[in-house]
């Protein structure tokens, strides 16, 4: 079904699950397992790694154009936030095939000021405490936040409190998951 394909150049990605950024080397052969918000997820000889869309062509799979071209320079207020949860909704726990956003996994998030730029703060959980890809969903959501012109950070914080429960679910989500 999958079958493998060989990288073209040297790519970063993300270790799964300890969410590292890790080196693959041009030339090693790698099987994409899920592609889902525009990451490829693929398995290794050293296990899996996650591949972001800007590296799409060392996949051999050609560039898509990103979100309309709005910028964080240009937005502000209400579609600043609308373009950041619009980004967050192409995150995916690679175990579960619905957005974060739509699993009810991110409990908010600010944009503030900081030296001239702006730092977006996302507060989020997981469905479990225990789940071993926290750090990998982490940071894949600041990596789509960055992706936006004129953040110059993200920051993602795992809360616990309250406790995520399928009822956060939002109706497009228990829809792809077949709940309704």
């Amino acid at each position: 079904m999958h079958s493998e394909i060989e990288l073209t150049r040297e790519v970063e990605a993300i270790q799964i699950p300890s969410g590292d950024m890790v080196l693959l080397p041009a030339g090693i052969k790698v099987i994409i397992t899920q592609s889902l918000g525009g990451s490829y997820t693929v398995a290794t000889e050293q296990g899996l790694a996650r591949i972001s869309a800007k590296n799409a062509d060392a996949l051999g799979i050609e560039k898509k154009d990103g979100p309309g071209g709005n910028t964080a320079d240009a937005l502000s207020g209400p579609e600043l936030e609308a373009a950041i949860w619009e980004q967050l909704k192409g995150v995916f726990d690679p175990e579960i095939p619905v957005n974060i956003v739509d699993l009810g996994l991110v409990y908010g998030c600010e944009v503030t000021e900081e030296d001239g730029g702006k730092v977006v703060d996302i507060k989020m959980t997981l469905t479990a405490p225990g789940c071993g890809m926290g750090p990998t969903i982490a940071a894949d959501a600041q990596g789509k936040v960055m992706q936006l012109q004129g953040i110059a950070n993200a920051r993602v914080e795992l809360v616990w409190e309250p406790a995520w429960n399928q009822g956060m679910i939002s109706e497009v989500g228990r829809m792809q998951l077949g709940m309704v």
